[in-house]
């Protein structure tokens, strides 16, 4: 992989070199002409306006397509933002819902003090990335022969939805909501699945373990509550819910399917950088107006030295040629990218 890295890098860097090294030949053809024809710095002399016109032109349609395609990007971002916000708030809802299930007496006697105090510091990523060995408590966990008919799983999973960072052991007495999650706990709840806990537990298999999940055991203004908090992630989808089984099951499969993927994703794009291709087009619009417009202009004000026309002709036609070899394996692999 490394070596196809070198490759893709050296390829690109190609054009770039055999644009450079025309730059360099047509400075020194140039200036052979100059040198053996006395008049061609008259014929240079007389091109220079066409060729300001014409790097002046480049240079117009290169800026505008980059206003344009700010003013764009700056919409984009924008809407991006505003999802971002919609979801990290579906997200702070989930977590109140986890919160009022994971503090209740859903829970086997014993189980939470089990966890709490015997594997006290031990989270649902350590016993997911077991195979790392990293943890040793989470191995021991793994080897436990436990007497909670396997619900400690799911109350791990609820524990690392309350949590903000991949890094924290314990839940707070006030769980945390932050204005925008960090990308490595989001990362950790879409790389674990984690919400799918209520789906397999109380949908594909409820009959399994309802003996020991006592929903009933859930207060009913808590249960009033959670409906409420259901309803404000999607009304649509929970309108005509009932606290049970079904309704859980549902839920975790919402979240795991439809908000925490698209959480990350939204957070991967309001933390994207400026494309590579605004580079790329900014570089060549820069190099067009100090080459192609503003070096002329110098010399027809100050009468600078032939050389100086003669390093800017060969530099707008060096990049012109850039672009002509360049342009299309860069807008493809930004495209694939």
């Amino acid at each position: 992989m490394r070596n196809k890295s070198v490759f893709k890098d050296l390829f690109a860097f190609i054009p770039l070199l055999i644009s450079g090294l025309l730059c360099i030949g047509l400075i020194f053809l140039l200036w052979q002409k100059v040198s053996s024809t006395p008049t061609f710095t008259e014929t240079l002399t007389q091109l220079t306006t066409i060729f300001i016109g014409i790097s002046g032109f480049l240079s117009a349609v290169i800026m505008v397509y980059l206003a344009v395609a700010a003013m764009n990007l700056k919409n984009t971002k924008a809407n991006v933002v505003d999802n971002l916000g919609k979801f990290t708030q579906k997200m702070h809802t989930f977590r109140s819902i986890v919160e009022l299930l994971f503090r209740s007496k859903i829970w086997l006697p014993g189980l939470k003090e089990y966890i709490d105090d015997e594997f006290a510091g031990l989270t649902f990523f350590e016993v997911k990335e077991f195979y790392k060995g990293k943890s040793k408590l989470a191995i021991e966990f793994l080897q436990e022969n436990h007497n909670y008919a396997d619900t400690e799983n799911l109350y791990l999973e609820m524990k690392s939805l309350l949590l903000t960072g991949p890094k924290e052991k314990n839940v707070p007495e006030d769980i945390a909501f932050p204005k925008m999650y960090s990308k490595d706990i989001v990362a950790k709840w879409l790389e674990h699945k984690c919400g799918s806990g209520l789906w397999y537990y109380f949908g594909y298999k409820y009959a399994v373990f309802k003996e020991a999940l006592d929903l009933n055991a859930v207060f009913e203004r808590h249960q009033d509550k959670i409906m409420s908090l259901a309803n404000t992630i999607d009304s649509e989808a929970f309108e005509d819910s009932s606290f049970n089984e079904i309704f859980l099951s549902k839920l975790g499969e919402y979240m795991t399917k439809e908000v925490i993927p698209q959480l990350y994703q939204f957070q991967d794009e309001s933390n994207r950088k400026m494309p590579g291709f605004f580079r790329y087009m900014y570089g060549l619009f820069l190099f067009l107006v100090l080459f192609g417009v503003l070096l002329p202009i110098f010399f027809l004000l100050f009468n600078l030295s032939i050389l100086t026309l003669i390093v800017s002709f060969a530099f707008v036609i060096s990049v012109i040629f850039f672009i002509t070899i360049s342009f299309y394996p860069f807008l493809s692999k930004e495209i694939n990218g």
